[in-house]
């Protein structure tokens, strides 16, 4: 009996070997989806196996490197790199017993490269680039362990700060996949291709790679969609767009955590953390932070350890200098950890230490400290991110203020909005033209500060910073139109799902469910608008001499503020002149209130007893508005037509009810420069388009009586397509429907049609634009206002596309009321009238009830 047990298990070894490769698959499954707990328990079940085959069978012999490489790999994964390390450690001990020959090569090949990712994972990366090189020596023989090994090695350089050679090996990566055929692998390399752009700070090239490994990774290894998701968090965040990053990471988070992809899991807190801080949430921000500190420090990877300590630094900081208390220790810490990250070979993250250092010291009053500081940060590379660029001017140019000198301060500020006008003359959709502003806001402050503080020259001064940091997406000219078939096919979904959600709600059933597919719909075109086609081509910042040679006798006022001072710089008479106008605080919640009680007043059915009430609350408040903004000014405008450009809540101000503006024609626009362009625009001639939509009592749908102003209008049929077609050329369009203001996705605003939602999105890529629109609908003069007043929602996106006027209500309006000031407005803009000369007009009949503003050009 005793002499026939190891005939027996020869017997059997084929089977058990067929069962260890089954459970090595299944445990590389496993870890493809990040389910690294998992695979540990299969691969120790696949040893156990071995155990019982017997040390003689050369098979066996192999399979055990390979259990143990993957073992060691899945356990430094799920948090042990020691238990890792040790299992390589013995995969090699196993691997000195094979014969000399490819095959041992080849798994050679596979133990260095597993190595060389263990080391490069715990923050040791020259020392894993080395392993990689050397594995790559040995893999001929293996296509998907070489082409693997490209890739790592390329995540190693991208650590390392190399971006060249890290998109080569992405590259060579790609081309081995192509050459046998390994399609997911080579979908994770056009993933990093991706993470190199955001590198170099090509987002749109970024955005575009990462969206074509997502439809491979959805097919292929859904596993992997988490950490795609986090590197679209990151560029995403680069580009100013906290909130878009934040929806990412809520998404992202909780999936990698149920994966336990520790890593991973903490890289993604590292970068919420960033989200959090540029949204305002200083709270969550240290919380995530801490969270991802700890969770590096537990994995013994020093680097991403110190990564994390800086994150939480810059929360501190940030902290620190909004409360005007910094204590000593703080930029001592800040130094201490620079000289760390110094030390573990992070660049770009010791200048940013050394940089939030000077901050420090510069709010304690050390200068010369401060000074020292600079002098130590590191030389910048072509990879250094764009908020560290504008942060480095942001120091020197406090640095000048503290040292007294003003033009050098100013100088700062100029050059690095100079470099942040270039780097968003590279991105792609109106979302990340828009974003990039958040990095030079405070560069802006800094600079507006100085000249509020300046000499008697400070209006014109003013003038030309403003128009340099204030809603510079007007300044871009929009290219041709691009037919998009992918993106038209989303919205059309969007449309279809948005009507099916209405007739929902209308049969008294909850739309839960295509709300929920509406929201990832509209994530998806945005998304897809960021690298499908730039916004367009920039024009130069218009001059003061340009801007009051146009006005002629018009006088234009732009307001600002500069912490909680509002101020104006009014341009009238050929002079400009600067006035103070108190509180922005106290300006802006009277402004609020005013559009609080428009709204309640707008219905065509409220009761007399309460419409009474509600009026007297706006007039009162219509007159305080006034008081505060305009009787200011009224020495310098007289009784000129004014182009105003607002600030933030001032956007709202329905401007022709205020009682010193009745009847005077008023102008709105983003920023000089897009009235300028709107002004200089030729006005079109040709057909009018009248369409209408759903849900309009006839009474109140003017389209009847506008025919008779408009005997040759084309009336459209109100779907969608028809008012698009119609639209593209026209002359004046006047468009009767209820709309939507969205203020978490403006350029989803939208004017309901016959077959569901015309979206602003759309109208912003017609080719040839109407000239003249007016939109007879609820509050679509109402915009989503980002750092740096870019004012984004469905007019602005119309002025945005190259319309050239827009008229539109700021809050919500009667259909009654709407209907009659329209038909009056049309049959004065027919005889001649300037759109903003008859709007002031019709306006002034019944000012609380008509809150409409001319927007653009008069």
């Amino acid at each position: 009996m005793a002499s026939s047990q190891p005939d027996d298990r020869r017997a059997r070894r084929p089977d058990l070997l067929a069962k260890v490769v089954a459970l090595h698959q299944r445990a590389r499954e496993a870890g493809w989806a990040y389910r690294f707990d998992r695979a540990v328990a299969l691969l120790r079940d696949a040893l156990r196996l071995l155990d019982t085959v017997g040390p003689d069978a050369p098979r066996a012999a192999v399979l055990r490197v390979r259990v143990l490489v993957s073992l060691g790999y899945a356990q430094a994964e799920s948090g042990s790199h020691a238990g890792g390390l040790a299992r390589l450690d013995e995969a090699a001990a196993h691997l000195a017993a094979l014969p000399a020959g490819p095959e041992r090569a080849g798994l050679d090949g596979l133990v260095l490269c597993n190595r060389g990712l263990l080391m490069h994972r715990a923050g040791k990366i020259v020392e894993g680039v080395d392993l990689f090189d050397a594995a790559i020596t040995r893999l001929a023989g293996d296509p998907v362990m070489l082409a693997s090994t490209y890739l790592n090695r390329g995540h190693a350089y991208i650590d390392l700060a190399h971006a060249t050679q890290a998109a080569r090996d992405f590259e060579r990566c790609i081309e081995v996949c192509d050459e046998h055929g390994i399609d997911w692998l080579a979908a994770k390399a056009r993933h990093n291709l991706g993470y190199v752009a955001y590198m170099t700070g090509d987002l749109p090239t970024a955005l575009r790679h990462f969206a074509e490994a997502e439809r491979s990774y959805r097919d292929s290894t859904p596993g992997l969609l988490p950490a795609l998701r986090l590197d679209q968090a990151r560029a995403l965040l680069s580009a100013g767009l906290a909130a878009d990053a934040a929806t990412h990471l809520d998404d992202v988070i909780p999936r990698l955590r149920a994966q336990r992809a520790g890593q991973d899991l903490a890289e993604a807190e590292v970068t919420a953390a960033a989200a959090a801080l540029l949204d305002g949430r200083v709270r969550d921000a240290r919380r995530l932070a801490g969270s991802a500190e700890r969770r590096f420090t537990r994995r013994g990877n020093e680097r991403w350890a110190a990564v994390a300590a800086l994150a939480a630094l810059r929360v501190d900081t940030a902290a620190a200098l909004a409360s005007g208390r910094v204590p000593a220790r703080l930029p001592v810490r800040a130094v201490k950890l620079a000289d760390t990250l110094r030390t573990l070979m992070l660049e770009d993250e010791t200048g940013l230490a050394l940089m939030l250092a000077v901050r420090l010291e510069l709010r304690r009053g050390d200068p010369a400290a401060a000074d020292l500081l600079l002098d130590q940060l590191p030389r910048r590379r072509p990879t250094t991110p764009l908020d560290h660029r504008m942060l480095l001017r942001l120091c020197r140019a406090e640095l000048a203020v503290a040292r007294g000198d003003r033009r050098r301060a100013l100088a700062e500020a100029r050059t690095g909005l100079r470099e942040l006008g270039r780097a968003r003359d590279r991105m792609g959709g109106l979302e990340l033209v828009c974003g990039t502003a958040v990095h030079g806001q405070q560069l802006g402050e800094l600079a507006v500060r100085l000249v509020l503080a300046g000499s008697r020259r400070n209006a014109r001064q003013l003038f030309g910073w403003l128009e340099r940091t204030r809603a510079q997406v007007y300044r871009y000219e929009p290219l041709p139109a691009i037919d998009d078939p992918v993106l038209a096919e989303r919205v059309s979904e969007v449309r279809s799902l948005r009507r099916t959600a209405q007739l929902a709600r209308l049969a008294g059933r909850s739309p839960r469910r295509e709300e929920k597919q509406i929201v990832a719909l509209e994530r998806d075109v945005v998304r897809h608008g960021w690298y499908a086609t730039p916004w367009g081509r920039p024009r130069p910042v218009a001059s003061r001499a340009a801007v009051r040679s146009a006005l002629g006798d018009r006088a234009l006022v732009s307001f600002a503020v500069s912490g909680d001072e509002l101020v104006a710089v009014v341009v009238a008479g050929g002079r400009t002149r600067l006035a103070r106008l108190g509180s922005a605080a106290e300006a802006f919640e009277w402004a609020t209130r005013l559009h609080a009680d428009l709204d309640t007043y707008a219905p065509d059915g409220l009761p007399p007893q309460l419409g009474a009430v509600v009026e007297a609350s706006a007039r009162r408040d219509a007159d305080l508005v006034d008081t505060r903004l305009v009787a200011p000014l009224s020495r310098y405008i007289g009784d000129r037509e004014l182009v105003i450009v607002p600030t933030g809540a001032l956007y709202a101000v329905p401007w022709g009810s205020l009682p010193s503006l009745r009847g005077r024609p008023v102008v709105v626009a983003p920023s000089a420069t897009a009235w300028l362009t709107a002004v200089s625009a030729p006005v079109p001639s040709g057909r009018v388009v009248l369409a209408r939509g759903p849900g309009l009592r006839d009474a109140v749908a003017e389209q009847g009586r506008l025919t008779s102003t408009y005997p040759d209008a084309v009336l459209s049929a109100g779907t969608v397509a028809d008012v698009l077609s119609a639209l593209d050329g026209a002359a004046v369009a006047h468009l009767a429907a209820h709309g939507e203001h969205e203020p978490a996705n403006a350029m989803f605003s939208r004017l309901e049609l016959a077959d569901g939602p015309l979206f602003a999105h759309e109208l912003a890529r017609l080719s040839r634009p109407p000239g003249h629109v007016v939109l007879a609908a609820c509050e679509l003069a109402l915009h989503h206002i980002r750092p740096g007043d870019e004012a984004l929602g469905f007019a602005g996106g119309l002025l945005a596309s190259g319309v050239r006027t827009v008229v539109a209500a700021t809050s919500r309006v009667g259909d009654a009321s709407a209907a009659a000031m329209m038909v009056s407005y049309h049959e004065l803009v027919a005889a001649g009238v300037a759109p903003a000369a008859a709007l002031a007009s019709v306006v002034a009949e019944d000012p609380l009830r008509r809150p409409f503003v001319c927007l653009g050009a008069s």
